[in-house]
């Protein structure tokens, strides 16, 4: 069992105990002089202006769901691709249940006007 799983545990502990390093390293050896110019706000090198506090339109979430949702929808329709001869019937319609469900995602957005570029 250790010679499947051992490397991948070998991996994760190297990459916590990294990790954990660079973190208790930079909080305890960096310098920590704060000044009132470096707790302002920064936003890509200006001052940031208007409102704070706005709500975003609900249609920044959706975009980005959407865009989540086909990202995923790629990822995994590629190796089905790949192994679709291997995979066999089952195969077949465990991805033509997925893809069903993607449409009617899609066809959801659709009508409700996520897809619609407003000025």
């Amino acid at each position: 069992m250790f010679a499947t799983y051992g490397p991948m545990f070998l991996m994760m502990l190297v990459a916590i105990t990294l990790a954990s390093l660079f973190f208790i390293g930079a909080s305890t050896l960096g310098k920590k002089k704060p000044t009132p110019e470096k707790m302002m706000p920064f936003e890509c090198g200006s001052d940031s202006s208007g409102g704070r506090h706005l709500k975003l339109s609900v249609k920044f979430y959706l975009t980005a769901i959407l865009f989540v949702v086909f990202d995923i929808e790629a990822v995994f329709i590629y190796p089905w691709a790949i192994h679709f001869k291997t995979l066999g019937w089952v195969g077949f319609f465990s991805m033509t249940g997925f893809l069903v469900t993607i449409v009617v995602g899609l066809l959801y957005c659709w009508k409700k006007g996520a897809l619609e570029w407003e000025k």
